[in-house]
């Protein structure tokens, strides 16, 4: 039996069969408000991956000599991985990893919109749902740009792992709302906003640069919904449905950071490197502890931290699962830290690039406030 933890009826769902229920005359007028700002902002930030004055695909990249991402940003080569390959095989494997790690953040974006548009089956409130409704339009061009920029450097992506694939299988499938919001639009959203906080200000294809900060713009916004829904939430459960919502969060963050960069999962880029997945395996068991992990978490745009924020800011995290994730992160750090989160100004950035690409607000704005 499906267990729905709705405390505020803009959150009501209806089992995704029940369109009869969608036709329900007095539904239409019962419209909460919660969404309007976010759904009214949507102009602001819209971009078109196929039209070239936003974004444009065909510059080009040696990814064979240029490396996307820096060295720190491949764990296997912070081990004895690195002796195993040759000075000229560095810049493709680091791209390999790139490769992996752009076809996982694709098929993210595909989950979050096949999530949106279940939502849209399920959500009762004419608001709510439209919100979903122009999230899935979102992440539809996410989807498009992610595919094409992956086109134009690698041609196709590398299949879905399978930890990442099963949890977005679960959050799709799930008829609980609850899991929805939190699984993606914290869960997900949050390890996608660190990503794309690092690739912005780590990577040195500008061409990657000009794409995260564009999504950003939009995943600014989809994380506002997973935060009202947290704070119309949270404060009106009962411990019991704390505790389950807490659980859940803890053991999806907990499968996540131990197999989201599984080698045996990645065994099909070792390959052409001469590596064997279970020699990566063993050296990043040897190499990567949890003082590695506290260390790399110190960074604010660490994906795992922004995830631990993002769960903390929303009430989810009590002191039942606190020393878990204080293993990791200075928890009183982090709330101090306030509500903002990492990437935010980022996207305000874009937002203004937009603005003056869409509006015409200050062409010369074009030359220097987007990403270069």
């Amino acid at each position: 039996m499906t267990t729905q933890i709705t405390k505020d009826e803009a959150y009501n769902a209806v089992a995704p069969d029940d369109f009869p229920a969608m036709m329900e005359v007095e539904r239409y007028g019962e419209r909460s408000t919660a969404f309007d700002k976010i759904i009214s902002a949507t102009h602001d930030h819209f971009w078109d991956p196929l039209d070239k004055k936003y974004i444009d695909f065909d510059q080009p990249f040696d990814i064979q000599t240029q490396p996307i991402l820096p060295e720190e940003m491949v764990p296997s080569l912070q081990t004895r991985v690195a002796e195993m390959l040759k000075p000229e095989q560095r810049a493709p494997y680091i791209n390999a990893n790139a490769r992996w790690m752009l076809s996982a953040i694709l098929h993210g974006e595909q989950g979050a919109l096949s999530l949106s548009a279940s939502l849209c089956h399920i959500l009762r409130d004419p608001g709510a749902q439209e919100y979903a409704s122009n999230q899935a339009r979102e992440e539809a061009r996410h989807v498009l740009g992610f595919t094409k920029y992956i086109q134009a450097r690698w041609g196709t992506p590398l299949p879905v792992g399978q930890t990442l694939g099963d949890l977005l299988n679960e959050l799709v499938s799930a008829p609980e709302v609850y899991k929805k919001i939190v699984g993606m639009q914290m869960l997900v959203e949050g390890l996608a906003m660190g990503a794309f906080a690092t690739l912005y200000s780590k990577s040195n294809d500008p061409l990657l640069v000009r794409l995260t900060q564009l999504v950003m713009t939009d995943e600014a916004f989809h994380h506002k919904f997973g935060k009202i829904w947290a704070d119309k939430t949270i404060p009106k459960i009962s411990e019991e449905e704390h505790n389950l919502i807490e659980d859940w969060a803890a053991n999806c963050f907990q499968v996540l950071l131990f197999n989201l960069v599984n080698p045996e999962q990645m065994k099909v880029i070792y390959a052409p490197f001469g590596l064997d997945w279970q020699d990566v395996m063993k050296a990043l068991e040897e190499a990567i502890t949890d003082d590695m992990r506290r260390e790399r978490m110190q960074e604010s745009t660490d994906i795992f931290r922004v995830l631990i924020k993002t769960l903390l800011n929303a009430g989810i995290i009590t002191d039942r699962t606190k020393p878990f994730y204080a293993t990791y992160v200075d928890m009183d750090e982090l709330k101090n830290e306030g509500d903002e989160m990492v990437g935010d100004a980022i996207a305000e950035e874009g937002i203004k690039f937009l603005k003056t690409v869409n509006f015409g607000t200050n062409e010369n704005a074009l030359k220097g406030v987007a990403a270069e």
